[in-house]
């Protein structure tokens, strides 16, 4: 049961995945780190566009608009609407 043990493969290949059976040991970390960097970069890319973003035309109140909750100037749009309605 099982099938017997592994093909013997010749030990000089070398391939970028890992040739024959390749699963090196720390390949759980690996993952995790790139997995972290790619998570950081994207909300270091998400923030700088946000802080770039520029409006003509503002959305209107009683709509969905997902970006109002991180752009800039239509958090200080709104809260000048806000204000001046108070």
């Amino acid at each position: 049961m099982g099938g017997g043990g592994k093909i013997p493969y010749p030990k000089h290949v070398w391939s970028p995945a890992g040739g024959w059976y390749g699963q090196p040991h720390n390949w759980k970390t690996n993952t995790a780190v790139c997995g972290l960097v790619i998570v950081g970069l994207t909300g270091i890319l998400w923030r700088m566009s946000a802080e770039r973003e520029v409006r003509t035309r503002m959305p209107d109140p009683d709509r969905f608009f997902p970006s109002r909750y991180w752009s800039r100037q239509i958090i200080e749009y709104e809260k000048g609407q806000k204000a001046k309605s108070s």
